[in-house]
């Protein structure tokens, strides 16, 4: 199909908003804009972004490398307008891309209660050992695990914005009590049950470590081998928010230990997971495919909202 050079094109490579692309296609062309959507697992990679970012207006941006090399190739081409899908936006030179005129949006506050869900269901799965049980069954067994009860146990929560704030309303309705860590939280705005600590003091307080934070220059690997070797022995650590929070490696050494007694990842370092990592060889780990937020309903009204922003920054609201 030959395409019209006077059109506004768009990329969307934000994978949950692929998987809706026939719902979000009339919205592109009753605006008269050319959309690709782009065919990819997770990320595409920065060189693949080079050679394709400079054809489009506008870029609806996944957990891609938005680096300020790729928004200097698309500023000397076409681009004018990128949108992060979702709230965390680690990914996404935004400096530099306001820097070269291109302006920058993202979708906060979306699916707070969605990765909610997800960060309590990985804690019960590791407080109960379901995975494990389900694992044995297909293989032709009957395990019966001896978990913990959820009631009176302490779970250190790493972050308390959208997400955190949502995730300690689920903890506290299993009667846990909740030590937020957050710069940006104050005592006085905490429910009962809820608590204000200051990174990484009384970590041999928990039981779990759960981490719904955003990711930054100055919390990259936070969770590390010092500091697991703080935590109570046998602590259960849950990450819904961003892979490189935690050192891996550390992390692999101090499950095959026992100091920590096991992990939920739905986020990783390297995505998809590589098959060399040493994380798929204990049992006590169980794996997500960073998809925490993707129900319908979420993914529609971060799309939609990643959508609008976009029109309107390109003159086509």
């Amino acid at each position: 199909m030959t395409r019209r050079a006077d059109r506004l094109r768009v990329l969307v490579t934000c994978p949950p908003m692929l998987g809706m692309m026939d719902e979000f296609l009339p919205a592109f062309t009753a605006r008269g804009i050319d959309v690709d959507f782009a065919d990819v697992i997770q990320v595409l990679s920065e060189e693949e972004l080079l050679r394709m970012i400079p054809a489009y207006d506008g870029w609806i941006i996944g957990d891609d490398p938005a680096t300020a090399g790729v928004f200097e190739a698309g500023r000397a081409g076409r681009l004018k307008a990128a949108v992060k899908w979702g709230a965390g936006i680690d990914n996404v030179a935004v400096d530099a891309a306001r820097r070269l005129g291109v302006a920058v949006a993202h979708t906060p506050g979306m699916f707070g209660r969605e990765v909610a869900d997800i960060a309590m269901g990985y804690l019960t799965a590791i407080a109960r050992g379901t995975f494990q049980i389900d694992r044995a069954v297909r293989d032709g067994r009957w395990p019966k695990p001896r978990g913990i009860s959820l009631k009176g146990k302490k779970v250190g929560l790493v972050g308390y914005g959208d997400v955190g704030r949502n995730t300690a309303r689920r903890l506290l309705a299993a009667e846990m009590t909740v030590l937020v860590y957050d710069p940006a939280a104050h005592g006085a705005d905490m429910p009962p049950g809820v608590e204000l600590g200051a990174w990484p003091e009384r970590l041999s307080e928990l039981d779990f470590l759960v981490f719904t934070c955003s990711l930054n220059e100055g919390n990259v690997h936070m969770f590390n081998r010092k500091l697991m070797e703080r935590c109570k022995h046998g602590v259960r650590v849950v990450n819904v928010s961003r892979g490189r929070l935690i050192d891996e490696r550390a992390l692999a050494e101090t499950l095959q230990s026992g100091r920590v007694h096991s992990a939920a990842l739905d986020v990783m370092e390297r995505e998809p997971l590589p098959v060399d990592s040493p994380l798929r060889r204990i049992e006590n780990c169980i794996f997500g495919s960073h998809n925490a937020s993707n129900t319908t309903e979420a993914v529609r009204a971060a799309s939609e909202k990643a959508m609008n922003e976009l029109f309107r920054m390109l003159g086509a609201a």
